[in-house]
């Protein structure tokens, strides 16, 4: 079955098509951080609008990648939360309009299930069960996860998300927008043992984060510093926040793993590119003898690649969408069905 998947539930305007037999066979993408980066943050309407502009030249970019015309398509995914609901107005109007128009099933897929199963893109992927770490946006959460919809929530933030904390941080450092990736990249250049800020909730039982604190304390750092801040100050200060924000999801995810038996650990999201995470989960997994997955850098951001992926697995097992259109700007993952089982028919 060949799947369109569309992604408009923030700044970024995704499209691919995917293959149940032959895999991923185009997608693109456009970001709006350079439109937004002037406002310091996403502005929703303008997001909406881009979406609307951006949307039918990247489906049409991604047919001519593939070598595929809109009739070989059985099925169109796009996102219907969490997110910006005017932007995910823009993607789920136009899928719902495309599948209407080709008489094909529209799936309505979860942005954080798209996450979640972005590592199954991969040439070598996890299998089911594992535990996941999602750390996207507003998300910070680990997940049980035995198979497609069956999710358990094993721990979320009760403040600020990882990303949150990463962007916020970057701003008290006037590190621009979005400030996260310029954070993780300066504190290459940080000299370690300057600064030394808390692990929240790391010292009391339970798979819960908090980030809130750990950001305050680099607040009170940077006051209590002379101004201007120098390149080296702001570097050594990136260095101790990433040092503590990694040394909290290592020992969450090793609760995790302990907690479940598992020997499995994926960790997908925006944050999942940042690389003094992903080294210090493979010498954790490693030393407990089990193993952890991520998706390729081009896919820890959202895109429309884990959409389509997403969509295409419900599809093959019978799932659709009906009308009316749902969206929701929130929406727990754990409230999402299990795929229906469709009995083998080729016996």
């Amino acid at each position: 079955m060949l799947v369109l998947g569309i992604e408009s539930s923030c700044d970024e305007t995704g499209v691919a098509l995917y293959d149940t037999e032959l895999g991923l066979l185009g997608h693109q993408l456009y970001s709006q951080v350079k439109m937004h980066a002037k406002y310091g943050g996403v502005v929703p309407e303008l997001a909406s609008r881009d979406h609307v502009r951006r949307l039918v030249p990247l489906i049409q970019d991604v047919l001519l990648q593939a070598g595929r015309q809109r009739e070989d398509i059985n099925g169109v995914a796009y996102t219907a939360g969490p997110g910006l609901l005017g932007a995910l107005m823009v993607g789920a109007m136009a899928a719902r309009s495309m599948a209407y128009a080709w008489g094909v099933p529209a799936l309505a897929v979860h942005h954080m299930e798209g996450h979640l199963l972005a590592p199954m893109l991969e040439a070598n992927p996890p299998a089911f069960p594992f535990v996941a770490l999602l750390v996207s946006g507003g998300h910070t959460q680990l997940i049980k996860v035995e198979g497609i919809g069956q999710y358990e929530l094993l721990g979320e933030s009760v403040d600020d998300a990882a990303g949150e904390a990463f962007d916020k941080t970057a701003k008290l450092l006037d590190l621009g927008y979005p400030g996260g990736p310029v954070l993780a990249k300066l504190a290459e250049q940080g000299v370690g043992g300057r600064f030394t800020f808390p692990s929240p909730m790391v010292d009391r039982p339970g798979m819960d984060f908090s980030f809130s604190g750990l950001k305050t304390a680099v607040r009170q750092a940077v006051n209590a510093m002379p101004e201007p801040l120098t390149e080296q100050d702001k570097a050594d200060i990136a260095l101790a926040f990433q040092t503590a924000v990694v040394r909290t999801l290592v020992i969450k995810c090793k609760r995790a793993l302990d907690a479940t038996g598992y020997k499995t650990l994926v960790i997908a999201g925006g944050v999942s590119a940042n690389l003094a995470l992903r080294s210090a989960l493979e010498d954790a997994t490693r030393a407990r003898g089990a193993r952890v997955y991520y998706p390729a850098l081009s896919f820890c951001t959202d895109n429309g690649a884990m959409i389509a992926y997403a969509g295409a697995q419900r599809l093959v097992q019978g799932e659709h969408t009906k009308l009316p259109v749902t969206l929701r700007a929130r929406w727990p993952l754990t409230e999402l069905p299990s795929p229906p089982v469709v009995a083998d028919r080729s016996q």
